[in-house]
């Protein structure tokens, strides 16, 4: 029986430079792509038991970078252009077209995130319109839909800490029933890695400390 249920990742071709610029102004272009690597490598493994799962990747001629990371059963699929509320939507827009119902969708910044995350987002649509993960930077770790909502992403000031406060006030003015899930920490600065390398003993171990 085909699920219904998808997770999307949006992931970046792991390249110097063009990964996890604010963490690279204090550690390098090189170690923070590594650390990018990481990241991304930890999150599939969080969700890996998940069976309908697909990597969104940017930019487009990426697709040869990003397969190490695709599973079996999983698919993979570019981004497309515009900002990122535009990838969102058409993300989501190609998702529902697709015949799935109920849409959960997250980055490669918060390694943190579980399978059982997925799972209540995708449950938390039985009564809601919109579920948000939010991040203690003051953006969101996951957004899930079971339908379309392109306003929800437009004129929000992306890559600031008032992402999930803009999108709330979206949800409100719409009268959107919005569910928030626990919060956790995403990492984008070299505070961020070393707080993480505190708490997960993986991490170290990764690195061959």
């Amino acid at each position: 029986m085909r699920d219904t249920r998808l997770l999307i990742v949006f992931v970046k071709a792991p390249r110097p430079g063009r990964v996890k610029t604010r963490l690279a102004q204090s550690v390098g272009s090189k170690a923070a792509c590594l650390i990018y690597q990481i990241l991304v490598s930890r999150v599939l493994a969080q969700v890996g038991s998940l069976r309908s799962v697909e990597l969104r990747f940017h930019p487009a001629a990426a697709r040869n970078e990003i397969r190490q990371w695709c599973r079996r059963g999983w698919s993979i699929a570019p981004q497309g252009g515009g900002d990122l509320g535009e990838r969102l939507k058409r993300a989501f827009r190609e998702a529902f077209s697709a015949r799935f119902d109920r849409v959960a969708l997250i980055g490669s910044d918060c390694p943190e995130l579980t399978a059982r995350d997925i799972e209540q987002a995708w449950n938390a649509l039985d009564g809601n319109d919109v579920v948000l993960g939010p991040s203690r930077d003051g953006g969101y770790w996951l957004v899930a839909l079971h339908n379309s909502i392109p306003k929800l992403f437009a004129k929000i000031p992306w890559s600031t800490d008032r992402v999930l406060a803009a999108t709330l006030a979206h949800a409100k003015s719409a009268r959107l029933r919005v569910h928030l899930l626990r919060e956790l920490a995403d990492v984008d600065t070299e505070d961020d890695w070393k707080a993480y390398l505190r708490r997960n003993a993986f991490a170290q171990i990764a690195l061959g400390e």
